[in-house]
């Protein structure tokens, strides 16, 4: 049977599903708010519209005929448009939005692992009064990272000791418009990320990526969607051991395990401490730019992931090439403070020399390629070590330009990866 899958979403991560979907037997179809070129080269057709409405994304796919659909981005799992694309009968990847909640509502996530005994859950605490809060913050034995329940693009979560001190946390509870926070202790280490294919009770991980929060090299400024990423040749990181990535896996499973029928992409941020493996949060969906390193390493055809939770059927098992991968982001200059849109790309599919592209939110008119407020594209390269992949990716920012655009350098420069190594092995204590 010949498979119509419609793919949800416009961004960077949206552009590796559809690489990787592109790669099988699938008639690919796609919709977003906004027209992803590198999306759109690839599908039969691409409708734009707004992703959150789940009767227009409904309509769309029984117009174009879909027997799957993929929902890329967390906005329309909250709106219920994986809920709304099986009940028309069609099988969306994707969790429904009562199981989305596990990445939607933070206060939600945290009461959950408490409920469950989920391993790796910080000291925590909700609030829906400010004021209580910060006194919390003033009576708290130690840093705290102030979060905000809800969604917030991943630029939300202010830490007390790193990013702000805690008369700026209070400063900033008290004016900004949020219904609920969460504060919890701050978690020191190094971050990284596992993310797993989940369906009918399976669950299959794949290799472990670290992305790249904040805005200027050497980690700092504001947080942002994500600069960059990389993942080694293995499943684990250069900082890790194979037991702190099984340790990770654990974690997935157990929270699977407490989930009624999750189906889709579960990530798990996690922090690697001095203690062990702390959870920073959950995703219901793939990470962006996480994807961008996952997806082109996958050997396992990704539509047969489909098709098997679909059917009821136990996942496939995932196979990876042993490669190591490095994603950069290009932005717009300012971002995301005070970006500045307009700047043309001029990076292409056949300019980039031997790295990946994908496109993420740009501006596509009939000169060209523009730059919007957000993220506009990710260079990726692939190697046997995180050094050649690194210098892949460099060589295609090089041919990109500098002219309107940001990015940070040094992600996967091996001088950065060391302090990786180094910082967690003086937490250790080694």
């Amino acid at each position: 049977m010949s498979e119509t899958v419609l793919l949800v979403g416009g961004g960077g991560r949206e552009h590796a599903i559809a690489r990787a979907l592109g790669d099988s037997d699938a008639d690919l179809y796609a919709c977003a708010g906004n027209r992803n070129p590198g999306i759109a080269a690839l599908a039969e057709e691409f409708e734009t519209l707004e992703t959150t409405n789940p009767k227009a994304v409904v309509a769309y796919a029984e117009d174009v005929g879909a027997t799957l659909a993929v929902v890329g981005p967390e906005g329309p799992l909250a709106a219920g448009v994986a809920d709304a694309l099986d009940d028309a009968g069609i099988y969306a990847f994707g969790p429904n939005e009562a199981e989305a909640r596990i990445e939607t509502d933070k206060a939600f996530q945290r009461r959950f692992m408490r409920q469950h005994d989920v391993p790796g859950c910080p000291d925590f605490e909700t609030f829906d009064d400010m004021e209580k809060a910060c006194e919390y913050i003033d009576e708290y034995d130690g840093d705290l990272a102030v979060k905000p329940a809800g969604l917030t693009g991943g630029k939300g979560v202010r830490v007390i000791g790193d990013q702000v001190t805690a008369a700026e946390a209070k400063e900033y509870l008290r004016n900004a418009d949020y219904d609920r926070v969460v504060l919890e202790e701050r978690l020191v280490g190094e971050e990284f990320t596992v993310q797993a294919f989940v369906a009918n009770g399976d669950l299959r991980v794949t290799p472990a990526v670290q992305d790249h929060k904040r805005a200027y090299e050497g980690d700092e400024g504001p947080n942002t969607g994500g600069m960059g990423s990389y993942s080694d040749a293995g499943l684990a990181l250069p900082f890790m051991d194979e037991d702190d990535y099984a340790e990770a896996v654990d974690v997935l499973k157990a929270t699977v395990g407490a989930l009624d029928d999750y189906k889709g992409v579960l990530y798990g941020q996690f922090m690697l401490t001095a203690e062990g493996v702390k959870v920073v949060e959950f995703n219901a969906r793939f990470g962006d730019p996480e994807a961008t390193n996952t997806l082109p390493v996958l050997n396992t055809d990704f539509l047969d992931v489909l098709v098997a939770a679909r059917e009821g059927e136990a996942l496939p098992e995932l196979s990876f090439a042993p490669k190591a991968t490095v994603c950069k982001y290009a932005v717009p200059e300012g971002y995301p403070t005070n970006p500045e849109a307009g700047a043309k790309v001029e990076i292409s599919e056949e300019n980039a020399g031997d790295a990946l592209l994908f496109y993420a939110s740009v501006d596509e008119r009939e000169d060209g390629i523009y730059t919007t407020t957000s993220r506009a594209f990710a260079v990726v390269g692939v190697a046997d070590t995180i050094t050649d992949a690194e210098e892949i990716a460099e060589d295609a920012l090089a041919v990109a330009g500098e002219e309107g655009l940001d990015v940070r350098h040094d992600i996967g420069k091996p001088d950065l990866v060391q302090r990786r190594i180094d910082h967690m092995a003086s937490l250790r204590g080694e």
